[in-house]
């Protein structure tokens, strides 16, 4: 799924309000001690967390830069504010949004265990690393450390004022730097939580996929991880720094006053700007800003910075039923009559939708006009993406996987292996009432397996099934009996490849 689709995980499921009070403390309470300072943290079930450690500190549309205490004892027991946005409004927000979170299952320097680093998704302008089903404990239990982050988002993150105002040459990818800062807190620190700094691998869903992409081709961020995972997210071109402008001038605009002194509530209240190349509401993410972004990360090719990186790269066979739900009005009246005319501005490509409507008819006959809209947007909007980075690394010859998620909870069929499906298998959070997946067996089965498989890939750099080569396109079905498979959905891959594709947002 593109991250200009602006989805957040919490959004689409309805989750409740997070408690960010922390557990009470173990009878001793864990302490990391590092050269950041000594972080206080706290242990469940064998499973030492530490929440809220900050990472850095940023002034509005500047880069970010480390801070550090040393000697110093801090708490880190509950989580830090989250980026200031439109959505999770339940949850503390402020600009001062730099923390992160670690939960590991040892303490020991010498421990030197795999370390997993999360992104969240929320396109570029939401979400939030503090979301329950983003919880590590369980994944740490699998022998890895887990960090999540924070950071910069929307336009406090990716407002491009360079071509504007000399004075925020940085502006346009501040989000993307305030990760780059976590990525090398973390080697300078992770070891204290008994973490391999010399072995990290960033995994990601829909938005926090995206910006694993981007800083698979951002100079800064070599070296710092050593394996990447995505999920339904994608970033094969960033932004033009001419269109970015244009997004710029629209915001300021709606905004009315100056971005610097302006109230953090006003700088929210105009994300409803219009998009200017996109209509909608206006588009953040990374910009070709010819400084910390100086080519696509997948366009012409996969940038030969990470083409030595293992990837395993996903997504889920029924996208599109996440911001198309069953009981959306826009489907209440969906037929035959109407529907190449909804399809139309879903796919984000430029395809004769009618012809495409026909094609799916012929090959489906006995489908509805919701399947055959679900199924094209998933595969014209939302796949084409993952598509297009797994041909040119396999091009590239570099490491490459490819799995794709069947599932769906037994319990609500029409969702489908929605966008977002695959976060609390990942995680192993199936049992939160938010999960999407429910937390029937065949739920915790498939979540074993997958956490199985990514500390696996973690630790090692590969996975049990073949790498994706164009000749074969193997992918891994994950469902109640995980399968690899060739080429799954080579007709709906064929009947887009007719059609260039164009990331959104870019």
């Amino acid at each position: 799924m593109s991250a200009a689709d602006g989805l957040t995980r919490r959004t689409l499921i309805g989750a409740g309000t997070l408690i960010l009070a922390a557990p009470a403390y173990a009878t001793t309470a864990p302490i990391a001690r590092t050269a950041a300072g000594n972080f206080r943290g706290t242990t469940t079930a064998g499973i030492h967390s530490f929440r809220g450690v900050r990472y850095g500190r940023a002034a509005r549309f500047q880069p970010p830069t480390a801070e550090a205490n040393p000697g110093q004892t801090i708490p880190a027991t509950a989580f830090g504010p989250i980026a200031p946005q439109s959505g999770n409004r339940d949850l503390p927000q402020s600009e001062d949004c730099l923390f992160l979170n670690v939960w590991t299952p040892a303490l020991d320097h010498g421990a030197r265990k795999p370390v997993m680093l999360y992104i969240h998704g929320g396109a570029y302008a939401n979400g939030t690393s503090t979301d329950p089903l983003n919880d590590g404990a369980a994944l740490a239990a699998h022998d890895v450390v887990v960090v999540t982050v924070n950071h910069r988002l929307n336009a406090l993150g990716y407002l491009y004022l360079a071509r504007l105002d000399p004075r925020f040459p940085d502006s346009g990818n501040a989000g993307q730097l305030d990760l780059v800062l976590a990525l090398e807190w973390v080697r300078s620190n992770i070891a204290a939580f008994g973490g391999d700094s010399s072995n990290i691998t960033v995994f990601g869903q829909s938005g926090g996929g995206a910006k694993i992409a981007t800083l698979m081709g951002t100079p800064a961020a070599s070296g710092l991880f050593h394996r990447a995972i995505t999920m339904s997210g994608q970033q094969v071109t960033a932004s033009g720094p001419l269109n970015a402008a244009a997004r710029a001038r629209a915001f300021l605009a709606k905004l009315a006053t100056d971005p610097v002194t302006a109230p953090t509530a006003a700088i929210i209240a105009a994300l409803t700007a219009t998009d200017p190349i996109l209509g909608g509401n206006v588009y953040f993410g990374p910009v070709l800003d010819m400084r910390s972004l100086v080519r696509h990360p997948f366009w012409p090719d996969a940038n030969p910075q990470s083409n030595a990186i293992p990837m395993l790269l996903g997504n889920t066979r029924d996208e599109a039923r996440a911001f198309l739900p069953p009981d959306s009005p826009r489907l209440a009246t969906l037929g035959w009559d109407n529907l190449a005319a909804v399809m139309a501005p879903e796919l984000r490509v430029d395809i004769h939708p009618e012809w495409l409507t026909a094609q799916y008819r012929a090959r489906h006959p006995g489908w509805s006009p919701r399947e055959i809209l679900w199924d094209a947007v998933t595969a014209g909007r939302s796949w084409r993406g993952q598509i297009e980075e797994a041909q040119a690394r396999a091009a590239a010859n570099a490491p490459t996987w490819v799995y794709q998620l069947d599932f769906a909870d037994p319990a609500r069929p029409d969702a489908g292996a929605m966008h977002t499906m695959d976060i609390a298998l990942a995680f192993g959070t199936t049992a939160h009432p938010s999960a999407p997946t429910g937390n029937g067996a065949a739920a915790q089965s498939l979540s074993r397996r997958m956490m199985n498989d990514f500390t696996k890939f973690a630790r090692t750099g590969t996975l049990p099934w073949p790498q994706y080569r164009t000749d074969h396109r193997t992918t891994m079905i994950y469902d109640t009996v995980p399968r690899p498979e060739n080429d799954p959905r080579k007709w709906q891959r064929e009947l887009f490849a007719r059609v260039p594709y164009i990331q959104p947002g870019s």
